[in-house]
């Protein structure tokens, strides 16, 4: 495989060496600026795979390089690190087309793991966008909503359907509670949570007939569809 590209952009002189040389390690290839304004002007002169932005930086913050980025290249992955932890500013992250938003301190397997997940499912979608998700003896037709079993049918509410797709899109992955919540309710909030648990619930229902499926509450991450 390719060795993916990576656009890091921290102001931490610590912080940013030891991430740099963590994803080395790692087998991605790191260009490291350590303010927004650098990281554009790098960003416009080379192609990057993937952009990890922190939010609080000389001269640029972290989501306005976001939206600039996105303006020039609008599918290029954008990973948020930062300590601002208030719901306006996770909002703000998704808005600027973040893929995921990790607040600092975070542990870096669980970054690993997002870039892993980022990168296979680019390249699943490259081969082909589907049409249908298959989860163990399941069917997930996207067009339809229909969740297809030989023992049954059920056609999913546009949430169910949403959320069944998020997750399938994250397959054997976590999907980050924070997406889910914003793509589909449009806020995270202790209502929203709690709707979204709901949901989880009878999608386990809808897919009990096949064992080897389940969904698994990872604590404080999200949800991960398992086959």
């Amino acid at each position: 495989m390719t060795q993916k590209s990576i656009l890091l952009v921290e102001d931490d002189e610590n912080f940013g060496a030891l991430l740099k040389n963590y994803l080395e390690l790692s087998g991605y290839i790191v260009t490291w600026n350590k303010d927004g304004t650098s990281g554009y002007s790098t960003f416009m002169s080379q192609s990057f795979d993937l952009c990890i932005l922190d939010v609080m930086m000389p001269y640029m913050d972290g989501f306005t390089l976001a939206e600039k980025i996105k303006v020039k290249v609008k599918n290029v992955p954008i990973i948020f690190l930062t300590a601002r932890k208030m719901k306006e500013d996770i909002i703000r992250g998704y808005k600027s087309g973040a893929h995921d938003y990790l607040n600092k301190p975070f542990d870096i397997e669980i970054l690993m793991l997002k870039l892993d997940a980022i990168f296979n499912q680019e390249q699943s979608d490259s081969v082909a966008h589907p049409e249908q998700y298959q989860i163990g003896t399941y069917t997930y037709d996207l067009e339809t909503r229909m969740l297809i079993h030989p023992l049954q049918e059920k056609k999913l509410s546009p949430k169910e359907g949403d959320l069944l797709r998020i997750l399938c899109s994250h397959m054997n992955h976590v999907t980050p509670r924070e997406k889910a919540l914003n793509e589909i309710w449009g806020e995270e909030t202790y209502f929203t949570k709690r709707s979204m648990d709901v949901y989880i619930t009878k999608l386990r229902k809808y897919l009990s007939k096949d064992d080897s499926v389940r969904i698994e509450n990872v604590h404080s991450k999200g949800y991960g569809l398992y086959v």
